[in-house]
């Protein structure tokens, strides 16, 4: 009897430059390590591995990932995607229902792409360290968002539609350029810590005491 195959492959800083097409033919793996290999491209047969639950593509010199990728719906756990050369993701990727946490940061976006809009499990959204200057108000619709993490980019306010997001605990939004933030954020029911350090563009508004009076955290 053959024996079955591993479930769990990572590569992890093989100077691979590309992805084995062997890798491809593995099905059966449910997490795959392909980071910091110096890729500059991805095959659109990752669309072959259907059990994906986890993908880590982060520390390498992608310029634009797969239309394959929309093909892993059963990616629920983890999607990395930091540290590359990023600019756009395809919006078939909103077809990943199941995602739900996403890590973009260090990347060269100048708005969250709109497909992240549709992945609609998400829970934690990393997109630090990236040129955005503004975030679409489809974000809203991630009503199980929890953590929202936006150091270090461009952003100089907030959408008021950031504040209909019912699930979400925290913000990070250290290091913008702000000059603005919407006032309906003291209204949201979860939010429990607000990071507002290295920020010195800001007028701090007088509502932020109500939201600490209330319990949450406000890091200046």
């Amino acid at each position: 009897m053959p024996l079955p195959s591993p479930s769990n492959l990572s590569l992890w800083k093989r100077k691979l430059g590309q992805v084995p097409d062997s890798v491809w033919d593995q099905t059966n793996l449910e997490t795959l390590v392909l980071a910091d290999n110096d890729l500059s491209y991805v095959s659109e047969r990752i669309g072959r591995l259907k059990r994906l639950r986890m993908l880590d593509l982060g520390h390498n010199m992608l310029t634009s990932v797969p239309e394959g990728l929309a093909g892993l719906e059963g990616l629920s756990d983890f999607l990395y995607l930091h540290d590359n050369q990023l600019t756009s993701l395809p919006l078939s990727l909103c077809h990943l229902k199941r995602l739900r946490y996403l890590n973009i940061s260090e990347n060269a976006f100048e708005t969250v792409p709109e497909c992240v809009s549709g992945m609609a499990s998400l829970i934690e959204l990393r997109a630090s360290d990236n040129p955005i200057t503004s975030l679409p108000d489809s974000l809203q619709q991630l009503t199980n968002l929890r953590e929202l993490h936006l150091r270090n980019t461009k952003l100089k306010s907030l959408p008021e539609s950031v504040a209909a997001l019912p699930q979400l605990r925290q913000i990070d939004l250290r290091g913008n350029p702000l000059r603005h933030l919407p006032a309906a954020i003291v209204t949201m029911p979860c939010l429990e810590k607000l990071d507002l350090r290295w920020v010195d563009t800001l007028e701090l508004p007088s509502w932020l005491a109500d939201l600490e009076a209330r319990g949450c955290v406000v890091y200046r």
